[in-house]
């Protein structure tokens, strides 16, 4: 999987790779490296488990090697990498230091970081690194300074022994410490196998005359599995406890040591989750005597109307749910809801028809509306009528369709009947000369009718 998710910006080519992070994959072998990515040119191995760097010397155009946090004890097998410049070893076990010497041949190796290894705490560690690798630039991240190397190599036929006599002490105390990692790690395994081929009541030895005398007394009491299960997880969680709790030396073992419990951690909590997965029995639905039971699996709340005609059941679905995960099946005394596998049933109130049901999702709300007509009285759409009891209403209405049923036409007597004169729809108006208007003739006061009013005022 690490290989592939690397590869993803490359197109899922893998062999021209040129850079690539597998840190922190609990990683405690180096494989196929130089044999799949021989073009890479930068190389993440950061915080993993290795012990040995091996499989790395065809990378001809490896450029920078990041191996720290890791559980190297010695530097070997890099004369290959002809291109190497950087190489970052930081927090590792390396106590050779005149391991260092195999770097020699890598004359493009410009820094090189050593920092928290046990052979950076030995006395002139630094000089006896700058006198023997002449090409470096940078030591843990400080240069160095001419000076410095000339300095180094006038002090190096006096500071060797010094380092040869410190190696010897690590080494001692390392092979102490891996004797003793060795032991312990046996002893653990005896605790297991006795853990594992202990008596059936949980301890090594099996007390036969107690155990059936409590078998007798409790023929019908058993202990359930779930106090087991509390027992063993409360075990389980005190060795977690303890095994962080307890004091160790920071070494190649205690990590391994440490990778071990966590891998038993994570595949109990695998076990686990397997029993929770577990396929439950069906749940009983009807009884053997044929009885209806009410369930609600899903959990999802509900409400049933029942009127007069029929009974309307509002099933409060997931409003996104898809249509797919629900199946309906009436039945004429209960209904039954398989939403997402989870069995919903209800036993209904009154027998109902399940030819002439229905159901129906809201647009709105996403509920499951089942309309169930009960027995006797169908409920059907189209022009299917109603059989129930006929009200004065219903009388009514059956009139105002009878009288529907007969229509009235008006009637047009033919003797009558012409087609119109399209040619006199539009008449012409007659011209007629226009007339002016005759001038209005005033009174005079030769007019013998005329009265001169002095009230009046004159006309203009």
């Amino acid at each position: 999987e690490g290989w592939e998710r690397n590869a993803e910006h490359n197109d899922c080519v893998i062999f021209s790779l040129e850079e690539l992070s597998l840190h922190q994959q609990e990683i405690e072998r180096l494989e196929h490296i130089d044999k799949w990515c021989r073009d890479l040119k930068i190389l993440y191995l950061q915080n993993n488990l290795i012990g040995k760097i091996e499989n790395v010397s065809k990378l001809k155009k490896l450029e920078y090697l990041n191996l720290a946090l890791n559980n190297i004890e010695k530097i070997e097998n890099l004369e290959g990498c002809e291109e190497l410049a950087k190489l970052d070893l930081t927090v590792n076990f390396i106590g050779e230091l005149s391991s260092i010497k195999t770097l020699k041949h890598n004359i493009h190796l410009k820094e090189l970081f050593l920092m928290g290894n046990p052979c950076a705490f030995f006395d002139h560690y630094r000089e006896f690194v700058v006198a023997t690798l002449p090409q470096l630039k940078w030591l843990d991240g400080k240069e160095i300074e001419p000076s410095e190397r000339i300095k180094a190599l006038q002090e190096y036929s006096v500071i060797e022994p010094q380092i040869r006599e410190q190696e010897k002490d690590h080494c001692l105390k390392r092979a102490k410490l891996k004797e003793e990692a060795q032991r312990k790690h046996q002893e653990e395994d005896k605790n297991e196998d006795k853990r594992s081929n202990a008596g059936f009541d949980g301890r090594w030895y099996t007390d036969i005359n107690a155990t059936l005398s409590s078998l007798e007394s409790k023929d019908h009491l058993q202990a359930p599995d779930t106090e087991e299960h509390n027992t063993k997880k409360l075990d389980d969680s005190e060795d977690d406890l303890e095994f962080w709790n307890k004091p160790c030396l920071f070494t190649p073992e205690s990590r391994l040591e440490t990778l071990r419990h966590m891998e038993k951690q994570r595949k109990n909590q695998e076990k686990l989750s397997e029993r929770k997965k577990k396929v439950k029995p069906p749940r009983t639905l009807i009884t053997e005597d044929g009885k209806a039971l009410n369930v609600n699996e899903p959990k999802i709340d509900f409400s049933l109307k029942d009127n007069e005609k029929q009974i309307i059941l509002d099933l409060a679905v997931y409003r996104y749910m898809d249509t797919s995960l629900i199946n309906v099946d009436v039945q004429p005394t209960y209904v039954r809801v398989m939403i997402k596998g989870k069995p919903f049933q209800l036993v209904l109130p009154a027998e109902v028809k399940p030819d002439s049901s229905s159901a129906k999702r809201s647009q709105t709300t996403g509920h499951l509306v089942i309309c169930m007509p009960k027995v006797g009285e169908v409920i059907t759409g189209g022009q299917r009528a109603f059989i129930s009891v006929k009200t004065t209403s219903d009388r009514s209405r059956e009139h105002i369709n009878t009288r529907s049923k007969h229509m009235e036409k008006l009637e047009v007597d033919p003797s009558k009947h012409s087609f119109p004169d399209v040619t006199n729809i539009v008449q012409e108006k007659k011209h007629t000369p226009r007339r002016r208007p005759e001038p209005k003739i005033l009174p005079s006061e030769e007019d013998p009718t005329f009265e001169d009013n002095p009230e009046v005022p004159p006309l203009i």
